[in-house]
């Protein structure tokens, strides 16, 4: 099962365009890497299976939301 905020519950109707993306655009392929792994670490942080400090979770949460904004930032440009 997928960690909460994953791409394609944060974007429902984009599904073929990130898809598209991935395959036809490194960079974005790599913001999706980057955006999963943080998503994971968030997602063990919230469940308590990976121990990290409040601030370190704060972090990671600020780097997934910078994420998704430049993930946004270019579905748009492609709509």
């Amino acid at each position: 099962m997928a960690a909460p905020h994953a791409i394609h519950e944060e974007f429902p109707n984009d599904a073929q365009r990130i898809h598209e993306l991935k395959l036809s655009d490194a960079h974005f392929a790599r913001l999706l890497g980057e955006y999963d792994a943080i998503n994971d670490q968030v997602a063990g942080a919230e469940s308590r299976q990976t121990p990290m400090s409040d601030e370190a979770e704060a972090a990671l949460r600020k780097q997934r939301a910078a994420l998704k904004d430049e993930i946004a930032r270019i579905l748009a440009k492609v709509a």
